[in-house]
């Protein structure tokens, strides 16, 4: 069809009104969480992203590798993978895409996103202006889609902002900082001095490929001629690409929200020169057949705007984890800054100091303190300046912003403003609404009065206890000292027996340890210590530990470095079982013991991490008491990780045909049944770049049958690889029984899992 026009003073673009219950404006990690959170629970979302897709600095534009409090497993957080949305996705990249292709990771948040039928998806468009109908409330945000030149008026009760620079709390005036406070505003020892600067910067990627035969290269006339201007040249070598060139950063002296431009340019002037130094400079002879396959067009942002809400998160809250009411989510990364020259600093890349242990974020982080209906997810939440060099990072951002989602829900719902949920009654519906979808909040557990499952006969086909990790036939060195943990009970340290290999006569330095606080899993308080002599040659060793415990929880039995011996090792591994080694992780800044300065407020420990898995066996050990920390009664305890014991049930490995009954007395109408299962909470999952030797977690339950009491099979599936499974039935089914029967697991493992929820 033929369109004519005459000419006209001036034309608007075709404008479309559209309504929602959230507008959530940003579609990197945090926004797509969020939106999914919100659409699931029946709210009408619309998700605005100003580029063609999702995962922001998660997505094949930019190229990081999605962390959080894991920490590349460099850190003591141990179980400490975020839960909900973000898990769902990792889990899910894991299944398809172990090899981390940024590209396929794309498709997968594209994917989740359009398979919600309560969102409305807006790429390549831009919120640039808004409408209030109060000083201090929303009404709509105006946006432009590049591609289809179209305005759209976007009109909503609630408005989450996860746009990374906070383009709506800005615009709609909420208070907000940019730079870094004195170290006297909030008492933070590690507040940065000038000389540091008050601001992190941009980081622009690339990727290599090998073509077998020569390649050359001829750098663009804007590529940085002299290499030694970037101090840390030296660190250049032919292997690294992607986000393992993190600390090619600018722009911590400039305005990293307007002079993003400006800083790209700088960036790209430096890769180039970066990799003609690699193909030409004659010092990388192993680059002579690469080329250079890609470079980001977007600058990965690190920092901008922080929005204030009633809560601000400090250092102290971090290194100390401070308990608060209203915890909505977790942290964990290390409190991470970097000197705002970057890439010319003479300084270090970056200052990571961890704490000991995950961290509680309130919910008064996550809403701005100015505006009634606008909620704040992603790096723009409510946090000092050094609070954020841990916070920033995409897990956390992302979990918060779940956290944030389910606060509008509940929100809309109850005709609340975001403030009034601090409220304990509110409160509490919101930690449970967010239990319920995997969000583990430290300190909280899950108990819904509507489970019907609270009320029920719990019976399984077994219950294992853990007598003792078989040897073998392998040997770990005692090159680095090595530890197994055990979830043991109040009461007397049962015996212990190892096995050695001394390679001649010498002394097996033993150190029996547990944790300071139940609020994490550094072992800083030893109990007692052994020095027992060996003979050349394999031999039992007897540990007999004179130590009552006064609490339940881990213990580390820490083996000291010793070159002459070598420890028996098992092949059986569990749910929350795992041996740990003092080892060295540079990439997080883990030099096997942190020794902070006295003066910045960080606390001084020693790392005790497990290996990644084929390594990372557990020590080979007999028990003189079983460990009985596996029952059944763990499904409704509502923790659905180890914490201070396993919480999972697990099956003896000899049971020849697991299961779990639930019985009630009277007949129940059962619609819907939730499971948790273990995808292995240690594991960091990152999700492009590094490849990973799993697309399954072993100790998750891959088959199982679900049946009422005559038997009907309910349910059932044989793919399982995902933590969560929510089953809906098609119409309430009527029984006093269900039996969940485990007939495959991902790996050779004790069958069992975390929790079962039932509902009318």
């Amino acid at each position: 069809m033929m369109i004519k026009e005459q000419f006209s003073e001036k034309r608007d673009p075709r404008t479309e009104h559209l309504e929602a219950e959230l507008v959530v404006v940003g579609g990197g990690l945090a926004g797509v969480c969020a939106a999914i959170t919100a659409a699931r629970t029946g709210v009408r979302v619309i998700l605005v992203q100003d580029r063609p897709l999702l995962g922001g600095n998660a997505s094949s534009e930019i190229r990081l590798w999605i962390l959080g409090a894991t920490s590349h497993m460099g850190n003591n957080n141990r179980w400490a993978r975020e839960g909900g949305m973000v898990d769902e996705i990792l889990v899910e990249n894991m299944w398809r895409n172990p090899e981390g292709n940024p590209v396929i990771f794309d498709t997968i948040l594209l994917e989740k996103v359009s398979q919600e039928a309560n969102i409305h998806l807006l790429l390549n468009t831009v919120v640039y202006d808004l409408e209030k109908q109060a000083p201090d409330v929303i009404s709509r945000v105006t946006a432009f889609c590049s591609q289809n030149s179209i305005r759209y008026i976007l009109s909503a009760p609630f408005f989450c902002d996860a746009s990374g620079d906070g383009i709506v709390a800005f615009q709609a005036g909420a208070a907000f900082r940019m730079g870094a406070e004195i170290a006297s505003e909030f008492g933070e020892k590690f507040a940065p001095s000038q000389d540091y600067g008050e601001l992190l910067g941009h980081s622009l990627y690339f990727y290599s490929k090998d073509t077998g035969v020569p390649v050359t290269f001829v750098p663009p006339a804007y590529a940085l001629e002299n290499i030694t201007d970037i101090p840390r040249y030296r660190r250049l070598n032919a292997r690294e690409q992607g986000c393992q060139l993190w600390w090619i950063e600018y722009g911590g002296r400039l305005d990293t929200v307007h002079d993003t431009e400006k800083i790209k340019w700088e960036l790209w002037k430096v890769i180039y020169g970066v990799w003609d130094h690699i193909k030409n400079s004659g010092q990388f002879p192993e680059a002579e057949t690469l080329t250079l396959e890609w470079v980001g067009m977007i600058p990965g942002k690190r920092e901008s705007r922080r929005f204030e809400g009633d809560y601000i998160l400090t250092q102290q809250d971090v290194v100390e984890q401070r308990t608060h009411a209203d915890a909505v989510a977790f942290g964990g990364w290390s409190i991470d800054l970097h000197p705002a020259d970057g890439v010319f600093s003479e300084k270090p890349a970056c200052n990571q100091w961890h704490s000991k242990g995950i961290y509680q974020i309130p919910y008064r982080c996550l809403y701005s303190r100015n505006l009634r209906n606008l909620f704040l997810a992603g790096r723009i939440i409510s946090v000092s300046h050094v609070a954020f060099g841990s916070s920033r990072v995409m897990a956390t951002g992302a979990y918060a912003g779940q956290a944030a989602a389910m606060a509008a829900v509940l929100c809309l719902r109850e005709k609340l403003e975001p403030r009034q949920l601090l409220e304990p009654p509110h409160m509490q519906h919101l930690q449970t609404a967010l239990l319920k979808i995997g969000q583990f909040i430290p300190g909280l557990a899950l108990h819904d009065d509507k489970d019907l499952v609270l009320q029920a006969t719990l019976q399984a086909s077994s219950e294992y206890v853990l007598q003792a990790l078989p040897a073998d036939g392998s040997y770990i060195s005692l090159a680095d000292a090595s530890g197994q943990m055990l979830p043991l009970p109040a009461g007397p340290v049962p015996g212990i027996t190892v096995y050695a290999l001394a390679t001649e006569d010498t002394w097996l330095d033993v150190e029996l340890r547990t944790t300071s606080t139940v609020s994490h899993h550094t072992p800083d308080v030893t109990l007692q210590t052994l020095r027992l002599p060996l003979t050349k040659g394999v031999q039992p060793v007897p540990l007999v530990f004179h130590t009552t415990l006064a609490r339940a929880g881990y213990v580390f039995i820490c083996f000291g470095k010793n070159n002459l011996v070598s420890l028996q090792t098992s092949s059986l591994r569990m749910t929350g079982v795992l041996s740990v080694f003092n080892k060295t992780n540079p990439a997080v800044s883990n030099f096997g013991k942190q020794e902070p300065p006295d003066n910045i407020g960080m606390d001084a420990f020693e790392f005790w991490c497990p290996e990644r898995r084929p390594g990372g066996k557990n020590l080979a050990l007999q028990l003189s008491q079983g460990i009985a920390a596996f029952g059944v009664e763990n499904i409704r305890n509502g923790i659905n990780r180890p914490v201070l014991q396993p919480n999972a049930w697990l099956a003896d490995p000899a049971d020849p045909a697991p299961s779990l009954t639930i019985t009630w007395e009277q007949p129940q109408a059962i619609r819907e049944v939730a499971l948790a299962f273990d995808t292995d909470w240690d594991h960091p999952m990152e999700s492009v770049l590094m490849g990973h030797p799993e697309r399954t977690m072993p100790f998750c339950v891959k088959a199982f049958t679900l049946q009422d009491e005559a038997g009907n099979i309910l349910y059932q599936t044989t793919d399982n690889h995902q933590t969560l499974r929510h089953i809906t039935l098609a119409s309430p089914v009527s029984t006093r029984q269900l039996t969940l029967r485990i007939t495959h697991m991902q790996g050779a493992v004790p069958p069992g899992l975390f929790g079962v929820r039932c509902y009318a």
